[in-house]
């Protein structure tokens, strides 16, 4: 390979099997650009295993791997599917172009009509144009976070100012969250979807916004209108969140969580798979949670007991699937510090 030096420039890879071809677009190209050359489809493969240039120049009809299949094995990798290629061709048939153009070449040059200033002018704008393409992805990547960051703090203040209606249960939704994106974990959730649960976890009992405190907080038994007025919060919750359609399942998780596997829960008595499954996991985790800590009507129940209680409602009230998972988590919690290793 050859290159003409020249630090600071954008470069410029030219692949011909013609040596007349390489030298015309190289004194053509080296007036503004870095540029190297290669002879095959090999060679160009070759190079950008160790540089990834701004542009490739690439002859349509070589020896070997020709310039289509090139092409092909540029696009197949992640490191180089987006180096622009611009064919070199003395092809005049349109299906040839059409082929190029649907399989990523950004452009063709015609080797019958290499005039400088074309030649410069065609690869300037394809080196603006990917480079204003670079640039959309990045601020979109940044805007992307920056949501991400704000709908997480958006929720972590929605569910804290669930739980500050009760001193008992502060800290309730985000230890929910962390337990079921545990759980999720364990069940083989991609990072997407335990991040999604986690979210789910946070809002699951954002209902309880529409009950009064003095009910919330009451450490007396409740009365039956009290009682009904508590068991309406997952249909509360779920008409807040309904219309949120970038985190699937927020809805679900706050209308199902209280449903039973086998059909006696609320507000719909679905049994069994009907229930989502996000609501099933966020079910477990939460019900650890209530008995793992201290409220307003009882004391943290041993970890024995917590055991024995999740075991008995396997296939009654929890998904014997999910509520094995967590009885591993608590077999595994040797010390009883699960609550606080995931508040850290």
């Amino acid at each position: 390979m050859e290159n003409s030096n020249q630090e600071s420039k954008a470069e410029i890879l030219v692949v011909d099997d013609a040596s007349m071809i390489r030298s015309h677009l190289k004194r053509i190209l080296e007036r503004q650009y870095t540029v190297y050359t290669a002879e095959s489809g090999e060679e160009c493969l070759s190079f950008v295993e160790s540089k990834i240039p701004a542009m490739i120049l690439l002859d349509m009809h070589m020896k070997g791997i020709d310039g289509l299949e090139t092409l092909h094995q540029l696009k197949a990798k992640v490191e180089t599917n987006l180096i622009p290629v611009i064919f070199l061709t003395a092809d005049e048939h349109a299906e040839t172009e059409v082929k190029c153009l649907h399989d990523g070449a950004m452009d063709f040059i015609s080797k019958d009509h290499l005039v400088p200033e074309i030649v410069l002018q065609r690869v300037k704008n394809s080196i603006d144009l990917t480079n204003l393409q670079k640039n959309m992805r990045e601020e979109v990547n940044r805007q992307t976070l920056n949501v991400k960051l704000l709908t997480k703090e958006i929720a972590e203040a929605l569910s804290k100012t669930v739980d500050a209606k009760d001193h008992y249960t502060r800290g309730h939704s985000a230890r929910v969250a962390k337990y079921a994106k545990e759980i999720a974990r364990r069940m083989g959730k991609s990072p997407k979807e335990q991040e999604e649960i986690y979210y789910v976890g946070l809002l699951h009992d954002i209902g309880k916004i529409a009950v009064a405190g003095s009910i919330i907080r009451k450490n007396a038994s409740l009365t039956e209108d009290e009682f009904r007025e508590v068991q309406n919060h997952p249909e509360k919750g779920y008409e807040i969140l309904k219309t949120i359609t970038v985190l699937p399942g927020i809805a679900d998780g706050a209308r199902y969580h209280h449903e039973h596997f086998d059909g006696s829960g609320y507000p719909d008595r679905l049994k069994g798979y009907k229930i989502p499954e996000v609501a099933r996991i966020i079910a477990v985790a939460d019900v650890y949670d209530a008995m793992t800590s201290k409220r307003s009507y009882s004391e943290i129940r041993p970890q024995a007991e917590v055991h024995a209680e999740i075991e008995r409602c396997k296939g009654s009230y929890f998904d014997p699937a999910i509520a094995d998972i967590m009885l591993d988590m608590i077999d595994e919690d040797k010390d009883y510090s699960m609550k606080e290793e995931l508040d850290e």
